[in-house]
């Protein structure tokens, strides 16, 4: 995993440099946008890694495999769209929830419909969204919206 991130550090470092050959001015200003949002965004990335972190030493195996495991796969794949439907933060962060729970024994299509409803799903946002477009659209929205969610974890799930 570090090899992979470290080969990706040097491939976009590349990118940079060839580019700052070109515009100076607007890698600059590139550096200074990802740095401004790098900032922005670690204090969430760290809350997330330490809740992980709890996660994975206060949450017994069984718990995680009973509710999300193979062994109730309608209830596991439920459970992890709805889990993913009510989350909140910038995608990037389901990631190492979702390592967790695979990790913990969760059956992989409920972890794929959590990662998929986490992006698509907007739960917290329904009532801006009903606001802006109407009840009925927003709630057919999310509703097909987690149903697809599901659907594409186990169609994940089965080519894993």
């Amino acid at each position: 995993m570090v090899k992979i991130g470290l080969i990706y550090l040097l491939l976009v470092a590349g990118l940079y440099l060839l580019a700052f050959g070109r515009d100076k001015a607007r890698i600059l200003l590139a550096l200074k946008n990802g740095g401004s949002t790098l900032v922005n965004l670690l204090p969430f990335l760290l809350a997330i890694f330490a809740l992980v972190s709890l996660g994975q030493e206060f949450l017994p195996m069984q718990w995680i495999e009973g509710l999300l495991g193979p062994g109730n796969r309608a209830l596991a794949l439920l459970l992890g769209a709805l889990a993913g439907a009510i989350s909140v933060g910038p995608p990037l962060a389901s990631y190492p929830i979702a390592g967790t729970l695979v990790a913990n024994g969760a059956w992989p299509p409920a972890v794929a419909a959590f990662i998929l409803s986490w992006v698509s799903v907007g739960v917290l946002s329904l009532t801006f969204e009903a606001k802006i477009f109407s009840w009925r659209f927003a709630l057919v929205r999310n509703g097909l919206t987690l149903l697809t969610a599901m659907l594409s974890g186990l169609l994940l799930g089965g080519l894993l």
